[in-house]
């Protein structure tokens, strides 16, 4: 049986540290989707389009990778996907601790998707898609924590 995984997020935009995740969960996994889900708690700035194209462009070499958008619940796609794990990154305890109680909530929903939590390299631990916005908004260099150029910020 093929080892399909979902990374899913709302991968805006989709940082170093993010990468760090995928490189990290590849050698285990026959497929990794990643998925780029609307968060409604979350201000998108780019557009879902614009982060599949980016995201697309990073992986277009890895046929193990594929991108899809989605809405809805993360269980639910991943049972649309017939994936059988969701691969989610820590950064910190605080991330821990709030993955740790989302990796219980998918079980209930969903008890065929196992969770499967990767610690950030050290060099990725400070980096979020939060604070590359933030940085891009204010015209600050935000290139250390991105492998692609965002488009110019009309402020």
């Amino acid at each position: 049986m093929e080892k399909i995984a979902v990374f899913a997020g709302s991968f805006c935009p989709f940082t170093k540290g993010h990468e760090d995740i995928i490189a990290k969960a590849l050698p285990l996994f026959d497929k990794i989707i990643i998925a780029i889900g609307h968060n409604y708690q979350k201000k998108d700035i780019f557009s879902v389009e614009e982060r599949e194209a980016w995201i697309s462009r990073l992986y277009q070499g890895e046929p193990r990778i594929c991108v899809r958008t989605y809405s809805g619940l993360t269980t639910d796609f991943c049972r649309q996907e017939q994936a059988q794990y969701l691969i989610r990154g820590v950064r910190n305890s605080l991330d821990f601790s709030q993955e740790q109680e989302m990796a219980e909530i998918n079980q209930t929903l969903n008890p065929d998707v196992e969770t499967v939590l990767f610690l950030s390299s050290p060099s990725c631990r400070v980096i979020s898609s939060s604070l590359v916005r933030e940085l891009w908004s204010l015209g600050a260099d935000y290139t250390p924590y991105l492998s692609y150029k965002l488009p110019d910020c009309q402020q």
